[in-house]
């Protein structure tokens, strides 16, 4: 069996930088950043070229859309993370704050509604990088995902922000067709034509959008576009489902200030080493979402910010 000689302490160290110790060896998996899971053919080059010059020449993806290069040494840490910084890259993703944001495709896909990739580039430099030395109580995971096929599976993060296409509905276009187009690609039954008019129940609408633009008569020509989001998900050892703000949010500034506040709000009452989830849980949800929805707490932002709180921080992993 190998002998290891990486201290505890050293480990912690580069840990912090986003080297994770590969079991019972002295060498380490370098954690590449890749913002939302989008890279360059440039940064794979530089990725895959660094993996050989430095790694064991594997590179693996983590569910969290980030790149680990494994088997560096400990003492070729710091030239790895000069090398890869030539690209435009660099590494992270550890420890009790904001993680790496995880997107979906977006608009590439026929049912994106919204832009992932540019809006998760926003909550990534926003809040993984402008709250990098903020210490919470435990890690923070966000995902961005553009439509209700949850691909990204947005209530399993402490924040899930979902596209939303709203179908506006000119009743007075409808011409109650027995075979209606709209009812017929709802992909949820939301539409249904009741006594020669067609109705959208709205509690069982998800807001997919694909009935816009599908009826014969022009009854829904567009839609307003939105975002849903969920907070207090969680997945792993404990799991919760995230709940749903009752509010639709219409701007990417409207939902961008609320992920702000949900942080904010964590690491002002959460406890070192629980989940926002038990945070929640512990406060009620219609007293988080209240002031999740309210601007009060970013009146007390700084003082939030510059308060010592969370100096070891609960994430294990």
């Amino acid at each position: 069996m190998a002998t290891l000689t990486i201290s505890k302490e050293d480990e912690k160290r580069v840990k912090a930088l986003g080297f994770l110790s590969n079991k019972g060896t002295d060498n380490f998996s370098g954690r590449v950043i890749t913002v939302n899971g989008k890279l360059t053919a440039e940064q794979h080059v530089a990725i895959g070229e660094a993996a050989k010059k430095f790694g064991n020449g594997n590179v693996v993806y983590t569910t969290r859309l980030t790149v680990e290069v494994q088997g560096i040494p400990y003492e070729k840490i710091d030239e790895f993370r000069a090398y890869i910084e030539k690209a435009g890259l660099a590494t992270g993703g550890t420890g009790s704050k904001v993680r790496p944001v995880v997107s979906c495709k977006g608009t590439t896909c026929q049912y994106g509604r919204i832009d992932t990739f540019d809006l998760s580039e926003k909550v990534h430099k926003a809040f993984y990088e402008g709250y990098r030395q903020v210490k919470l109580p435990h890690k923070f995971k966000i995902a961005v995902g553009g439509c209700p096929n949850n691909c990204v599976k947005p209530e399993l993060n402490d924040v899930g922000i979902v596209g939303q296409l709203i179908p506006n509905f000119d009743e007075d276009a409808c011409n109650g067709c027995k075979k209606c187009s709209v009812a017929k690609i709802c992909p949820v039954d939301a539409a249904k034509v009741v006594d020669g008019i067609l109705e959208i129940d709205k509690d069982l609408c998800n807001n997919c959008g694909r009935c816009v633009d599908n009826c014969h008569f022009d009854a829904i020509v567009d839609g307003t576009t939105g975002y849903k989001v969920y907070i207090g998900g969680r997945w792993g050892k404990k799991t919760a489902q995230g709940k749903t703000l009752s509010k639709i949010f219409t701007s990417e500034e409207e939902v961008l200030k609320v992920v702000e506040k949900v942080i904010l709000l964590y690491r002002e009452k959460g406890k070192t080493g629980e989940r926002l989830a038990q945070t929640i849980e512990r406060l009620g949800f219609e007293q988080v979402e209240a002031e999740v929805l309210s601007d009060d707490i970013l009146g007390r932002k700084q003082e939030i910010l510059d308060a010592k709180l969370h100096e070891t921080g609960g994430a294990t992993c």
